[in-house]
């Protein structure tokens, strides 16, 4: 007798950074939570993140032929057209397989021929935006989705049919409640007592970080009070691994972000979506140090939104010799700052949000 096929099959698409690639893995593992049966793939490209994640994450991945398109004049723009129609044909040819009630697109271009796809062969279409000002793939896929879940009220403005939307926040893949101290101090070899300033780039690390930070670690280090847990990125780590001393700890990646979250009394960080989630739903201070380099400056309207309520410092990528070690010192100096800002941006957690995109997945899955 044939197997029937669970009604409950889930298209996941978007990645080629962690921001557009972990809160789809987040809602896939709740979607695994809540319906044992689903079926989960997920598409994306071969070199981007998602390539090592998703299969290390247990989930099956299909890839396609695509590239972005170079914001500046860039030779490789003439294969775009090319590369679409190709990955448009490879998108059908796998939901034909696959057959997806649901498609959940996460952002970033790989997610526009997968999401067009899915809905040319019936699939309900779902959208998770993270960032305050949507990403060109979600603003074109909008007349398709039945549903935009966003994670900032600014986004709003910049759709058409309010109906679709609901502000249901970013679905973060790490804990919601902070480990022990003494436990995650053990992690890394930190020294309880102390202040301890978690320092993060981004899995392939950002240059401008690296290297004002560089610049001030010897007068950090002055300081014995306070320790540095610095996540270099892959990229960088053999230029700065110098600087390692007791009281710095410097690593090129960090696999137990729950237990680098729960060690930090303040994080200097990119803005990315992804780090905003987490660090709102741990109530963290923070500096963020948007970069200049994301497509429409999203990184700095995202920390821009957050800094208007008080829930962060921002520091332009410009400013950031300039700005970091007198900003650092500051706070440090201020426990009533401190407390302010991890309050303020607490206010920005959804912790919810995973389980409530989910069951939303479901409940239009059940509807078809």
């Amino acid at each position: 007798m044939k197997k029937l096929q669970s009604k409950y099959r889930f298209l996941f698409a978007g990645g080629g950074t962690g921001g557009h690639l972990f809160p789809g893995i987040a809602v896939a593992r709740k979607l695994k939570e809540l319906k044992p049966d689903s079926r989960i793939m997920f598409i994306g490209t071969k070199n981007g993140l998602e390539s090592r994640v998703v299969p290390d994450s247990g989930f099956d991945f299909k890839t396609i032929w695509i590239s972005g398109i170079q914001r500046k004049i860039n030779l490789k723009n003439i294969l775009f057209p090319f590369k679409l129609l190709i990955a448009m044909l490879q998108s059908v040819m796998i939901c034909i397989k696959f057959k997806p009630v649901v498609a959940i697109g996460t952002g970033a271009y790989v997610s526009g021929p997968a999401v067009w796809g899915a809905s040319v062969m019936g699939a309900k279409i779902m959208l998770l935006e993270q960032n305050s000002y949507p990403g060109l793939t979600n603003r074109l896929l909008e007349k398709r989705a039945e549903e935009i879940h966003i994670s900032f009220r600014d986004s709003e403005k910049y759709f058409r049919n309010k109906e679709k939307l609901k502000l249901t926040g970013n679905p973060i893949h790490v804990s919601s409640e902070k480990m022990p101290l003494e436990e995650s101090l053990k992690v890394f070899g930190l020294h309880r007592g102390k202040f301890t300033i978690l320092v993060l780039g981004g899995s392939l690390g950002a240059r401008s970080i690296n290297q004002a930070f560089s610049k001030i670690i010897s007068d950090i280090e002055k300081n014995e009070k306070i320790q540095v847990l610095w996540q270099t990125g892959k990229n960088y780590y053999n230029e700065y691994k110098v600087y390692s001393s007791d009281n710095v700890k410097i690593m090129p990646f960090i696999d137990n972000m729950d237990a680098a979250y729960s060690s930090a009394d303040l994080v200097i960080a990119r803005a990315g979506a992804t780090t905003i989630a987490e660090v709102a739903a741990l109530s963290l201070p923070v500096i963020f140090i948007p970069s200049p380099h994301v497509a429409e400056d999203h990184q700095y309207k995202n920390a821009e939104s957050i800094e208007k309520v008080g829930g962060c410092i921002v520091i332009k990528d410009a400013d950031i010799n300039e700005r970091l070690y007198l900003t650092i010192m500051e706070l440090y100096n201020n426990r009533t700052k401190l407390d302010d800002l991890a309050a303020n941006i607490k206010k920005f957690s959804k912790p919810d949000a995973a389980v409530m995109i989910a069951k939303r997945a479901i409940v239009l899955a059940e509807a078809i």
